[in-house]
């Protein structure tokens, strides 16, 4: 298998496992709301997530472990959809926060750091923050 190959399976897997983080938090309560169907529908489709790939993941997102992305701003990326998903259904659910809090890590933002970065985030989207104001204000608070 050519490198190139490589690189895109591997990057098409932690695609697939940040896509499995959103359905867990969008299942949190056990229903996904039209909300959240939305913006499962999007991030499906910028993640290159297949059809088949989607019904999978929603039968099962367990499954699927998260892998931290790269790049620092990707991170942060992931972030805002986390959190984004969190408002989805217009109710914010102490479950959906506790796991946010979980996936953040995985995403690699520091231990000690993560309740101080998600609280900022949800702030930031509650307050109808776009991606780059969402990332300026992400760093500030977690300075590398």
């Amino acid at each position: 298998m050519p490198i190139y190959e490589l690189y895109s399976w591997g990057k098409h897997n932690q695609e697939i496992g940040y896509f499995a983080s959103i359905v867990k938090i969008a299942l949190v309560d056990n229903t996904i709301s039209k909300g959240e169907q939305k913006l499962l529908d999007r991030a499906a489709r910028k993640l290159n997530i297949k059809d088949e790939e989607y019904q999978k993941i929603l039968k099962n997102p367990e499954n699927y472990p998260v892998n931290p992305p790269v790049g620092y701003d990707e991170s942060i990326e992931r972030l805002y959809l986390l959190t984004k998903m969190i408002f989805a259904d217009g109710n914010v659910d102490k479950d959906e926060v506790a796991l946010m809090r979980k996936i953040t890590t995985a995403l690699s933002f520091p231990l000690d750091n993560v309740e101080k970065v998600c609280d900022e985030a949800i702030h930031l989207v509650m307050n109808d923050n776009d991606l780059e104001d969402f990332s300026a204000a992400i760093k500030k608070v977690n300075a590398v």
